[in-house]
């Protein structure tokens, strides 16, 4: 088997009939051997019922696994037990791939013998983006675009987003698992289980193994569904503040000087940040000034995750 598509998915079986849909159209790929694996994080809304369904007649071999444990992560990395192929790509239920996506993915891979590679994240054309979404932020919802031409990237200020990511097999094997502490978890929609992240923790891992290349491919174009709730500011706040609650956390507690185990030098940069989204909120209007109030939820964030860790070592 030359790859596999792995789909992690979480109660969203009314995503399933078009991004395993788009897989069956895909292009220049008649001398592949390749499968789509659907890996059913626990749902309870007849995922594997419609994905026997879409699997009757499909091109290729499409199967569904069911992992227990909720998480991304934990889905990911049964994945890759799974797969059978010699690399994996990873989509999300709610990824929409063009028809040359495979095609460019797979020989991205094959011909610099990378580790890993990514391409591109286009939003959905038809998508609303409320005024307050400034280009900029479009990241935030999955979009990943670094031009026409392809390069390696570096695993840290470039890397490829989870939706739309591919390995050699055995790269995942030896890096080992995806981080379970990191990620969303359920839905995503829950303050409790929006977390993001772990594509960069793994690829900087990637890059300090032997066989460190990871590829951008600009022709291996994927189309991202955004969900409405991802539209609300609500959804901006809570994933700053989970990251930062995140990083904090996963770091330990805080060394140098603290209060109640929160770094000092956050407090001042907590009330500049507070202070710029204020001075932008009166001259520029709240709309202008939110990307600085998702500043300052990071920095509360940050600030809350390292009384916790605090805590957590003097229990």
């Amino acid at each position: 088997m030359d790859i596999t598509i792995i789909i992690c998915t979480y109660n969203r079986v009314g995503n399933l009939a078009s991004c395993i849909g788009a897989l069956g159209q895909q292009q220049d790929v008649d001398s592949l051997a390749w499968e789509v694996l659907v890996i059913d994080n626990n749902s309870s809304d007849g995922t594997g019922e419609e994905v026997a369904r879409l699997a009757q007649g499909f091109r290729v071999p499409v199967r569904c696994v069911r992992e227990t444990e909720q998480g991304l992560n934990y889905a990911r990395n049964r994945g890759a037990l799974e797969a059978t192929g010699h690399y994996c790509a990873y989509i999300d239920d709610d990824i929409l791939v063009s028809p040359g996506w495979l095609h460019a993915l797979y020989h991205a891979l094959q011909d610099n013998q990378a580790a890993a590679a990514g391409g591109r994240i286009l939003l959905d054309p038809d998508l609303d983006i409320p005024k307050w979404i400034k280009p900029e932020m479009y990241g935030f919802l999955g979009h990943q675009d670094f031009g026409d031409e392809s390069f390696e990237m570096d695993g840290s200020e470039r890397y490829p987003f989870g939706g739309n990511m591919a390995f050699l097999r055995d790269v995942l094997l030896t890096v080992g698992k995806f981080d379970v502490n990191m990620g969303r978890k359920g839905e995503g929609r829950k303050r409790e289980e929006l977390f993001k992240g772990e594509e960069l923790d793994y690829f900087q891992r990637v890059k300090r193994g032997e066989n460190a290349y990871i590829a951008y491919e600009p022709r291996a174009i994927v189309f991202h569904q955004v969900l409405p709730h991802q539209l609300k500011k609500r959804y901006f706040r809570i994933l700053h503040f989970n990251s930062g609650l995140q990083r904090a956390l996963l770091g330990g507690p805080a060394r140098g000087k603290t209060v109640l185990g929160v770094p000092l030098y956050l407090f001042p940069q907590l009330l500049r940040a507070g202070g710029r989204y204020l001075m932008q909120a009166v001259t520029r209007g709240p709309d202008w000034a939110f990307r600085q109030q998702m500043t300052v939820a990071n920095f509360v964030g940050m600030m809350i995750g390292h009384y916790r860790s605090r805590n957590r070592a003097t229990a």
